[in-house]
């Protein structure tokens, strides 16, 4: 039986912005087909470890690996890892000009050689698993929040990666949207995809999550199942921020 190296790797990652120093000795091990929701208050560094892994920050210190290859300055290194790593975002960032089925066509065709035809193809059966397909023709401006976060999370999938990252996909939602992105995410879950998300919802993250990772002034302070973190949290940290979250 092989044992297949971990999805993501992080030792020891230390990242600055200027003096303030935003992440501080992270360590994170994601295995492959394993879901981590990154939870925390604002400005605890959440978001920065999963912008460092698709190289969108440059870390200063310690290693990271995702899918084997070691994260540096070096394009091709950054290039090869987004190759393989999906993002979704808070705000949608689509391309308002073009219609959503140009809007998934476009990193197939150019990055992964496909023909218009089975990037097409491609783009149906991910707008299908996003329930979807009928906004296929028109342009982002058209459908609402949800459905553009929808969009987002299809045009990622046409990319066919093998670990998905989400950035608080449902902040600027609506909360009658949420739910919407949430079952997308949930589904995937469900099918195996490795999955980093930095949300504060909650509900999803007890539903999803292999694994909790609580952050806090650029650390990570508790990690836990879902069942340890929600219900027998071991820091008075952690506790606090739970009884705060889960009280509104």
């Amino acid at each position: 039986m092989t044992i297949s190296a971990p999805a993501i790797e992080m030792n020891g990652v230390h990242k600055w912005f200027g003096d303030f120093h935003v992440l501080r000795n992270i360590d994170l091990t994601v295995n492959v087909g394993e879901r981590i929701v990154i939870c925390g208050p604002s400005g605890s560094g959440k978001s920065t470890v999963v912008r460092c892994l698709n190289g969108l920050e440059s870390h200063e210190k310690g290693r990271i690996l995702v899918d084997g290859i070691e994260l540096t300055k070096n394009r091709q290194s950054i290039a090869s890892i987004r190759a393989e790593v999906g993002m979704v975002f808070q705000q949608f960032n689509l391309f308002p000009h073009l219609s959503v089925m140009d809007n998934l066509t476009l990193g197939p065709i150019k990055a992964r050689g496909l023909s218009r035809d089975e990037a097409e193809a491609r783009a149906k059966t991910y707008l299908e698993r996003v329930r979807i397909p009928e906004q296929a023709h028109k342009r982002p401006g058209q459908l609402s929040g949800g459905q553009q976060q929808r969009v987002a999370i299809a045009r990622s999938l046409c990319m066919e990666p093998k670990i998905m990252l989400f950035d608080e996909p449902t902040s600027a939602l609506d909360p009658e949207m949420i739910s919407e992105v949430l079952d997308v995410m949930l589904e995937l879950a469900e099918e195996g995809m490795t999955m980093i998300v930095v949300t504060h919802e909650m509900g999803f993250a007890r539903k999803a999550a292999d694994m909790m990772v609580f952050m806090d002034e650029g650390e990570i302070v508790e990690t836990g199942t879902p069942d340890q973190f929600f219900d027998n949290p071991k820091t008075e940290r952690c506790r606090q921020f739970l009884n705060q979250i889960l009280q509104h």
